[in-house]
């Protein structure tokens, strides 16, 4: 867990990110409940090491994941030292993205967290508004550094989904950490000119969802989606014929997935979502479990063609 820089930040995170999107407890979303108790477990764990990256958001459950954050934070007297954690702007469900909604988000954030400052903020999802929104004056990019200005915000990223409207933010040079989620997989690699430009140009890239949605830690047989919704059918293939390559060198197809992230260099840090303490523990020896170097070029050959 030796830390990497995040880009032109002067920070440094270690290579493996806490996700709390479950701690939100949206059964919709992952199809299981987080207790109350259980999500503080993991919050107080995630604290306390070995790593130092805690990624959240106002979005995940209305608040509910952050409101649990805060209630460590709390207890603890503050956010360790050592350890970044960062949140999300986001919309109230159905109203307006705009500059005033990202100000009330952050503030939301600031009372969720029990903290006075957020040192990493995310524009979260800016699918959904367009580009121009998001870039007007008085908008929420202008909103986002107006915080920085006032030395509420540290450092800005945008997280999201289409690849190339985050290069269109990266391009803009606002931003200096920009999170990626299911597109630098093994089954999807679509990231590749993101990851590119991010490096050019000195911003920090995280990678979200390295396991797509489920389907790299249990297979395509117990969880046919990818992404947050049903795989197509060449990405089903690709991943049993992963699975098989894997357990003929007695390698866990997780270990694969996670490791594929890791291992590039492009990429600073890799957030997984954990909901128990002891995920932390497991995700470690995933990320160091022995891989055989010619099993990367046999995943690399099996990899699906994109979609147009």
């Amino acid at each position: 867990m030796t830390p990497r820089a995040l880009g032109r930040t002067g920070l440094s995170v270690t290579p493996l990110c806490v996700g709390t999107g479950e701690l939100g407890d949206m059964t919709s979303v992952y199809g299981y409940a987080v207790p109350e108790e259980q999500a503080l477990a993991m919050v107080r764990s995630a604290f306390a090491g070995p790593f130092t990256f805690v990624d959240t958001s106002n979005g995940y459950g209305a608040g509910t994941s952050e409101r649990r954050i805060g209630a460590v934070v709390r207890e603890l007297g503050g956010v360790p030292d050592g350890v970044l954690l960062a949140t999300k702007v986001d919309p109230v469900d159905g109203g307006p993205f705009d500059g005033p909604r990202v100000r009330a988000s952050f503030e939301e954030s600031l009372a969720n967290l029990g903290v006075d400052r957020i040192r990493l903020l995310h524009l979260h999802d800016p699918e959904r508004i367009t580009f121009a929104e998001a870039t007007a004056p008085g908008g929420p990019v202008e909103v986002m550094q107006q915080l920085v200005a006032e030395g509420l915000v540290d450092h800005i990223g945008v997280a999201g989904g289409p690849i190339d409207l985050l290069r269109r933010f990266v391009a803009t040079g606002a931003f200096e950490v920009v999170l990626t989620h299911n597109r630098w997989t093994l089954l999807d690699r679509s990231a590749e000119p993101l990851l590119a430009e991010c490096a050019a140009a000195g911003v920090a890239v995280l990678n979200g969802a390295p396991f797509g949605g489920g389907l790299l830690v249990k297979g395509p047989a117990a969880q046919p989606k990818y992404a947050y919704g049903p795989a197509r059918e060449p990405v089903l293939t690709a991943a049993a014929a992963m699975e098989r390559a894997c357990a003929e060198r007695d390698v866990p197809l997780a270990a694969a997935a996670l490791q594929y992230s890791l291992r590039e260099p492009r990429i600073t840090s890799t957030v997984v979502g954990m909901s128990r303490p002891e995920r932390l523990e497991q995700t470690i020896q995933l990320a160091t479990h022995p891989i055989p170097d010619e099993l990367w070029t046999v995943l690399a050959d099996l990899t699906p063609a994109e979609e147009n």
